[in-house]
């Protein structure tokens, strides 16, 4: 297994991080633990996880996955081991988080990171990320960014001094952005650098074959500033597969249990899956795994996301860390691109 450096943090997670949010729902206990005891055995030394997981989210659930990982920790005494990267929710209608009013201030995130500390079983945690912008933005499969001068958003200052609070407590090593744009980015890092706070070291985003929207908006950023992508859904939350065309709906897969999540199953996201998967049978590749090795070719990949309900899925993935493409199927996959090239934003 490869490490990368998380930043400027001076901490290397591996290559491939293990996701976990199906761990509460789509995974019990018992599967979860199976599943991190075969990660860590690979050389996985990072885990993300969210206060809002497991997904589908639910007041039931909430916090589900945090409590599975910090029970696995508690049995095995692996925490020195180990990355643990969570996140706080940003702000939407979760009535049952801190009564639904979510936002990144100094109270909400104080609130919310004892809460994970307490779930996890731990004194901290290695990175802690903005789950996604307390503003309105194109997150969540838009491209366009549509302008609302009415929508209020806490103050980048308020969010970074409430974060360095943490850090300085102890409570938290190093800090990141998900679902985010360049200008959040930016910001956070202006501020940082006039010395507000800690500098965000990771930013969590979409990034595969189907989505490659983070190469326009925030590779530069990225690549120059040090804020390395986590690709999560980097074969496209199973679709790269091919198990969702024709209709097809496996049993207990997320978008049989969850039918009105479309973002993968659009006509042309299901073309370019076709094309995908035909340049990888021709090649003798499994089309997942050469999804992932696609990410982990980037310049500005940090750690690819892999999560899985089934251990052969989680144990395909994780493979794809010892896979190297050569230029013809990276040539291929460019002109595949070029076909289709942002199908499922």
């Amino acid at each position: 297994m490869e490490y990368r450096p998380l930043g400027r943090s001076g901490i290397k997670v591996s290559a491939i991080c293990l996701g976990t949010m199906t761990y509460g729902v789509q995974n019990s206990q018992e599967e979860g633990f199976e599943q991190m005891d075969y990660a860590l055995d690979r050389g996985i030394n990072f885990f993300d996880t969210a206060e809002m997981y497991p997904i589908a989210q639910s007041a039931e659930t909430y916090g589900r996955t945090e409590e599975i990982i910090g029970n696995w920790m508690a049995a095995r005494g692996n925490r020195d081991k180990l990355i643990i990267a969570t996140k706080v929710v940003g702000p939407g209608g979760f009535p049952y988080i801190r009564g639904g009013k979510t936002r990144f201030n100094r109270e909400h995130i104080h609130a919310a990171i004892e809460t994970s500390l307490k779930r996890l079983q731990t004194d901290y945690v290695d990175l802690y990320q903005l789950h996604w912008p307390d503003r309105s933005t194109n997150t969540f499969g838009k491209l366009a960014y549509k302008h609302d001068p009415d929508a209020g958003m806490t103050d980048f200052e308020e969010t970074l001094d409430a974060l360095n609070d943490l850090v300085t407590a102890g409570k938290v090593r190093t800090i990141g952005v998900s679902n985010e744009n360049p200008w959040g980015v930016m910001k956070f890092t202006a501020l940082a650098e006039a010395g507000r706070g800690p500098r965000m070291v990771s930013i969590q985003n979409p990034y595969s074959l189907l989505n490659r929207s983070f190469e326009t908006r925030m590779a530069e950023v990225s690549i120059r500033e040090d804020v390395g992508l986590l690709a999560y859904a980097p074969q496209a939350a199973g679709a790269l597969s091919g198990k969702y065309l024709d209709g097809g709906a496996p049993e207990g897969a997320r978008m049989t249990l969850w039918p009105t999540n479309k973002r993968y199953r659009n006509p042309s996201g299901e073309a370019a899956t076709r094309a995908y998967m035909d340049l990888a049978k021709a090649h003798g590749l499994d089309t997942c795994q050469m999804a992932v090795a696609f990410c982990l070719a980037q310049q500005f990949m940090t750690s690819a996301i892999i999560g899985a309900t089934k251990m052969p899925q989680l144990i395909n993935g994780i493979a794809a860390a010892d896979l190297t493409l050569d230029s013809t199927v990276l040539e291929g996959i460019e002109e595949i691109h070029e076909i289709y090239t942002y199908p499922c934003p």
